[in-house]
């Protein structure tokens, strides 16, 4: 089989804890335009009139398939796709049928009925993407990592600035992870105190044979720190509060392919803000006896008690993900998340519609990607003796 199409329908499944839309009928159900409350079960896809209308442009990673599927749960109506590649997008509209091939990107961009366009192209072209998107008057919601440099990051700025239109990052191992989201609640109802340190791993299986040629070239896929790790960046932030953040030190290593030169199989990070700390490390050595693609994991330390987050496995022997431990000054208890509600889609479509920042500030979004993108680009590499 062609490995990009292996490599796409891979990992459809294995999304950090994503909630894939399920079967879909051609119409959506949604609600008022104004802001309401999430009342819809998690992985329920509403079935009436759309509250707005997207489309895609570019799917070469399978976290597409979880990013239609959170705005389709937020009410929104899958109108529209295009791919350059003739295999992603008949794999595509096979699975949502009710969608239109588009011809050209332009046949998108010019639909003035789209308000929103999603993407999870190869990773250095997203931010080009996404500044044409808002140039053309649409929101934009890329896959992580949304922005490979620090010029990239300048110019997308720059344009949202001018525009006004909303540049969103799908940091799904918080937005769309059961667990993580009911950790926020914790968090902000003061549960542990005040939160002083995150500690945040995400490692991955590697299955090289299923890889596109671009997952093995730093300069598409932004190097380690910058694609897998966003996703700390971005809880490092959100837990802590830290609006204003410093790289104290950061690593990468390509330790174990040597086959290939351009790829990175291990990094981590540690960092100071104003609100806290954090550690972070990211690799690609889950091995194939885990049960999962990789046992990720978010620890916060608080002043009052601490959290663990297990987000796609628990090897004590708890089916599924989305495993949540809690330790206060009382007693250690287990919280199963597995029935908890993802916001995030409901919000990113309540934002489009009221020109609001419910789902995550422009700032934050930014700000997470920056910092990735400064410990990439500083990182001290890794030369082990074996």
């Amino acid at each position: 089989m062609n490995p990009r199409r292996n490599f796409i329908k891979e990992t459809i499944s294995t999304a950090a804890g994503l909630v894939l839309a399920p079967a879909l009928s051609n119409e959506l159900i949604g609600a008022p335009a104004l802001v309401r409350s999430t009342s819809l079960g998690s992985d329920s896809v509403p079935t009436g009139a759309a509250r707005i209308r997207f489309s895609v442009i570019g799917m070469n990673h399978g976290h597409i398939y979880g990013q239609v599927g959170a705005v389709q749960r937020g009410g929104g109506e899958l109108v529209s796709f295009y791919a350059k590649e003739p295999d992603l997008a008949a794999e595509f509209a096979k699975r949502f049928p009710q969608a239109k091939q588009a011809k050209s990107e332009a046949e998108i961009l010019e639909d003035k009925s789209i308000q929103l366009v999603l993407s999870s192209a190869i990773a250095n072209e997203r931010a080009p993407l996404g500044i044409r998107v808002m140039k053309a008057g649409k929101d934009f919601m890329s896959d992580k990592p949304g922005i490979t440099t620090l010029e990239q990051l300048a110019e997308v700025r720059k344009v949202q600035k001018e525009t006004k239109r909303i540049y969103s990052i799908m940091y799904s191992e918080r937005l769309e992870n059961k667990a993580t989201v009911k950790a926020g609640e914790l968090v902000k109802a003061g549960a542990i105190g005040n939160v002083i340190q995150t500690v945040g791993l995400g490692p991955h299986r590697m299955n090289p044979a299923t890889r596109p040629a671009w997952f093995f070239e730093k300069k598409q896929f932004g190097g380690i720190i910058c694609d897998i790790a966003s996703h700390q960046f971005d809880q490092y932030l959100f837990f802590t509060g830290s609006t204003k953040a410093d790289i104290v030190a950061s690593q990468v290593g390509n330790l174990h392919f040597p086959q290939y030169p351009n790829f990175e199989d291990f990094g981590d990070v540690m960092l100071r803000g104003d609100g806290g700390m954090g550690y972070i490390r990211v690799d690609w050595f889950t091995p194939d006896g885990l049960k999962s693609w990789g046992d990720g994991r978010l620890t916060i330390l608080g002043t009052e008690g601490f959290i663990e987050i297990r987000k796609n496995i628990d090897p004590g022997g708890r089916d599924g993900g989305n495993h949540l431990f809690i330790t206060d000054k009382k007693e250690t208890r287990y919280i199963d998340c597995s029935k908890e509600n993802l916001p995030y889609g409901e919000q990113l479509v309540n934002d489009v519609l009221n020109r609001t920042e419910t789902a995550m500030s422009q700032e934050h979004c930014f700000l997470a990607t920056e910092l990735a993108i400064k410990a990439q680009k500083q990182a001290q590499v890794i030369h082990l003796k074996k």
